[in-house]
């Protein structure tokens, strides 16, 4: 309720007000006028109609909510396109250099360009467009049909009613060319069953056709008239209604409380609602039969191929890129055929197959074969199977290079080699009995020689390694060194670690020199680190 200043009231008083504001709501007592004779609307909030108290309102009103600002002076006028003022007969100072127009210069110029522009030819000036500026408010600004001529759309319906009248003169045209056949096969004298059924049909087809001519009775048939929402805040459309009005509604094939339940929010029925029916005769058994049946249960299948391949990592989703999932299945399903047809001739193969029509061998049937086997009293086999060696991986029995034994057959001073020719090297061509005599030569003719040797003394004393005193630990007393050249190892030294520390200064290429002095191995003793020194930490 609005009222016009905070005052103190009694208890009295605010009772009676009280009562009052809730007899104008229930409507048993008249609203409340304000300044200006209109009724205020009971159920506003107080805080809404109260007029704050620097306005010094004396009666109730509701002027504070309404728009109090004079609004500045804004048009609703649009552009006159394609308007133009005038035309000037020569070239103006400031105009396109162009077309010669002053509504613009020549960067914005939409004429095409001349060879030679209207500034220098003082030829074929363009007239001048209507340039305007208007001051729009913030809905003038954004409003999208503002400026749009109502009148252009008549042509959209011109175009589209000319379109229904060819369509309903062409079905006009087949209906009479059906009837102008019809007649000329009842004149015909060898008319079979046949054609007379084919005319039935045909019949039934013009009545069809009849239906959609008619257009008077067909144009409003079921076109409901309804309220759809939009962004803009709604506006009402025709929504085509695709139920056949003859059928039935699926809550109304059995009228008992105790039925399938019908949920109208989401407008489905999962049960049967006639179980006891004849299936045959019932067109609706329920949304659960439809679920698990047909196209449902392969979208299904779909859905979930899509979530256990994503599960293991391949970049598939149902709803972003449905295309590429139904591809990705239908490829899954023929790989898994040719995996389980391959594994089933896999098996048949090794196993057999026991369902086909093929023979069965004697021996495999009746457990039954021609080859003699005779058993002692104890049921050992003393003829007739002998005993087959288990086989190994590897290639066994196989000779290479003349040979008759296998490598590994033949063992003497820790080697193996062939027994055929007693050779220790395992590519060697085998010799026979003639290699083993002439390898035995020749190990009694070295024998020999070594035997004569030590017999004459012409044995040569053993060779002692002779190793540079530099590399030892053992320095000669009689080691005389350069001081020239040490100075200059102490500095290749130097040069050498600072090289190890930064390897900035490594060079490209490095080149090494084997060959070491005994000046470089005292450089190097005196650069060395002893570590267990404990005067290290003051050296260099």
């Amino acid at each position: 309720m609005a009222t016009a200043s905070v005052a103190f009231k009694s208890r009295e008083d605010h009772r009676k007000q009280i009562e009052l504001e809730e007899a104008r709501k229930a409507g048993l007592a008249p609203a409340e006028l304000d300044e200006d004779g209109k009724e205020i609307n009971p159920h506003i909030p107080q805080y809404m109609s109260s007029a704050p108290w620097y306005l010094n309102a004396e009666r109730p009103s509701l002027k504070h909510q309404r728009k109090w600002k004079t609004d500045p002076d804004y048009t609703k006028s649009w552009y006159d396109r394609g308007a133009k003022i005038g035309q000037a007969d020569k070239y103006r100072k400031g105009a396109c250099q162009n077309c010669g127009a002053m509504s613009h210069d020549v960067k914005s110029c939409m004429e095409r360009p001349r060879k030679v522009g209207a500034k220098y030819t003082n030829k074929h000036i363009a007239p001048d467009e209507k340039v305007e500026t208007f001051e729009l408010d913030y809905d003038g600004k954004r409003d999208r049909w503002n400026g749009y001529d109502a009148s252009s759309y008549a042509l959209v319906i011109e175009r589209y009613e000319s379109r229904d009248e060819a369509r309903r003169k062409f079905l006009k045209e087949q209906q009479l060319k059906k009837l102008e056949e019809k007649n000329n096969n009842q004149n015909g004298e060898e008319a079979v069953v046949e054609e007379d059924e084919e005319e039935a049909e045909d019949e039934d087809d013009l009545r069809v056709d009849e239906a959609k001519v008619d257009e008077s009775k067909q144009m409003d048939f079921a076109k409901v008239e309804k309220r759809v929402r939009t962004t803009g805040g709604g506006s009402t459309g025709t929504v085509r209604n695709l139920r056949i009005r003859e059928d039935t509604a699926k809550y109304l094939l059995n009228l008992d409380v105790n039925s399938a339940h019908y949920d109208p929010k989401t407008r489905s029925m999962r049960e049967d609602p006639l179980p006891d029916a004849d299936p045959n005769e019932k067109f609706y058994a329920g949304d659960n039969r439809y679920r698990n049946s047909g196209q449902a249960m392969e979208f299904k299948q779909l859905n979930i191929h899509a979530w256990e391949a994503f599960d293991k990592g391949q970049d598939i989703h149902m709803q972003a890129a449905p295309s590429q999932a139904e591809l990705l299945y239908k490829n899954y399903k023929v790989i898994k055929e040719n995996l389980k047809s391959h594994t089933k001739e896999t098996i048949l193969e090794k196993y057999g197959n026991a369902a086909s029509e093929e023979a069965i061998p004697r021996e495999l049937l009746l457990g039954q074969s021609e080859r003699e086997v005779e058993y002692d009293r104890a049921g050992r086999i003393i003829k007739g199977q002998e005993t087959t060696l288990p086989r190994s991986k590897y290639e066994e029995d196989v000779y290479i290079n003349n040979h008759t034994c296998v490598w590994g057959s033949w063992w003497k001073d820790h080697q193996w080699g062939y027994r055929c020719c007693q050779q220790f090297i395992r590519n060697s061509y085998c010799l026979g009995a003639a290699g083993i005599e002439a390898a035995e030569a020749a190990t009694d003719s070295m024998k020999a020689n070594i035997a004569r040797k030590e017999a004459t003394g012409e044995m040569p004393p053993p060779a002692e390694e002779k190793r540079p005193a530099t590399w030892g630990t053992d320095i000669p007393e009689d080691l005389v060194l350069d001081e020239k050249l040490l100075s200059e190892a102490l500095k290749k030294e130097d040069a050498r670690r600072k090289e190890e520390r930064d390897e900035r200064k490594r060079k490209y290429n490095v080149r090494w020199n084997d060959d070491v002095t005994a000046e470089d191995m005292e450089a190097y003793r005196m650069k060395k680190v002893h570590h267990d020194d404990p005067m290290k930490e003051f050296l260099n």
